[in-house]
């Protein structure tokens, strides 16, 4: 069955919070945050979920008075979803995405916007937020995807369109060099909270499989989502390598870009402790999805870009480390997908955006990619 992609005028909603309420709620709060007498105004603009499916990111400007001067602060919130609005995760943990962040501008350089402020009752905007310094830039689009033609980065030259593959896999090999990753952000680790298993791999796969469970009730059993969690499990890799710091939702789409070069690295909620192969395969894979649209609408796509064998061969110039093969991890991720769209799709449902399918397969974008990669291994 071919997977239509989503439509180009699609905009997903992800919130039934009141924006007219925002702006008043956030002065009141940052009167607190900053020094007395500072009293902040706060201006929240519209239109920063282009890419993503699950936070709230709200861009906004704050005036206050500090010292006798008046400053001027760009921002961006990132609101964890309320229970009512389907969130994608059943976990936010919106406080280990600011310390991951935090902790990762302290560690590295990689590109990753300061955090400034953590509001985590839920008490102000109904759910937790915290607050992060706006950084301009411009992202590879997913509605439609970039590889679908007519945005920056497909007109880009091949020379232009490297550059940015490269030193996007070089913030992995930045931050997978952390030292003592499974100390330092021990709190990512899914056995931090309840996941059992003898490695980080199967603590995430454990992880999976509860979230999976999660996304059930909402929307119904799904067979390609159960084939695959049944393949891995029966299947885990015997060497898994060292545990680093995994980015989790390694994406070229969480990436803001200035001139082909990262300069601010976005989207930490699946971030995790774990082996290198969850990331690699995870920017591949995301890339071999919006291939597989483009090949079923017989569009030219991007085949030469974002290829597994030449992000490996970057990767192994810059750490000088062997990766594993794959194919495991490319199932794996696909798995994650098909409960992403699981939870979007009973989301579109809340919201009357799309009708209730009789298959919750038929909600997989990416489903003949997954097929085809359980057929390989005899799933």
């Amino acid at each position: 069955m071919t997977q239509a992609p989503p439509p180009s005028d699609m905009k997903l909603q992800r919130s039934s919070r009141d924006p007219s309420t925002l702006a008043d709620r956030l002065s009141t709060w940052l009167a607190t945050q900053l020094p007395e007498g500072a009293a902040p105004a706060v201006v929240v603009h519209a239109g920063a979920d282009a890419n993503g499916m699950s936070s709230e990111t709200l861009p906004l400007d704050v005036t206050w008075t500090e010292g006798g001067e008046q400053r001027v602060g760009r921002f961006v919130a990132r609101v964890a979803p309320a229970a009512e609005d389907f969130p994608v995760f059943p976990d936010y943990a919106l406080g280990d995405q600011y310390d991951a962040m935090r902790l990762v501008g302290e560690l590295t350089d990689v590109p990753v916007p300061v955090v400034r402020w953590m509001e985590p009752t839920g008490e102000v905007l109904g759910t937790p937020f915290f607050l992060m310094d706006r950084v301009e830039g411009v992202v590879p689009q997913d509605v439609l995807p970039y590889n679908f033609g007519d945005n920056w980065l497909h007109d880009a030259s091949p020379e232009q369109q490297r550059s940015l593959q490269d030193a996007t896999v070089g913030v992995l090999a930045r931050l997978h060099a952390i030292p003592e990753a499974s100390a330092t952000f021990a709190f990512l680790d899914p056995a931090h909270h309840g996941h059992a298993g003898a490695t980080p791999l199967e603590r995430n796969l454990a992880a999976t499989r509860a979230w999976y469970d999660f996304a059930v009730p909402d929307i119904g059993r799904s067979a390609v989502t159960e084939r695959g969690l049944a393949w891995l499990e029966a299947h885990l890799p015997d060497q898994q390598g060292d545990a680093v710091l995994c980015w989790g939702d390694s994406r070229i789409g969480n990436v803001l870009f200035q001139d082909f070069a990262p300069v601010a690295v976005l989207d930490w909620e699946m971030a995790t402790v774990g082996p290198r192969e969850l990331d690699l395969s995870w920017m591949v894979f995301a890339h071999m999805v919006f291939e597989s649209i483009t090949g079923a609408l017989e569009l030219p796509g991007m085949p030469h870009f974002l290829r597994e064998e030449d992000v490996v061969a970057t990767y192994r110039q810059l750490t000088g480390v062997e990766v594993g093969d794959l194919h495991w991890y490319h199932v794996y991720n696909a798995v994650q997908w098909c409960i992403v769209f699981l939870r979007t799709g009973a989301r579109q449902i809340h919201f009357g955006e799309i009708e209730r399918p009789e298959d919750p397969d038929a909600l997989m974008h990416h489903k003949p990619l997954l097929d085809r990669l359980l057929v390989e291994v005899g799933a």
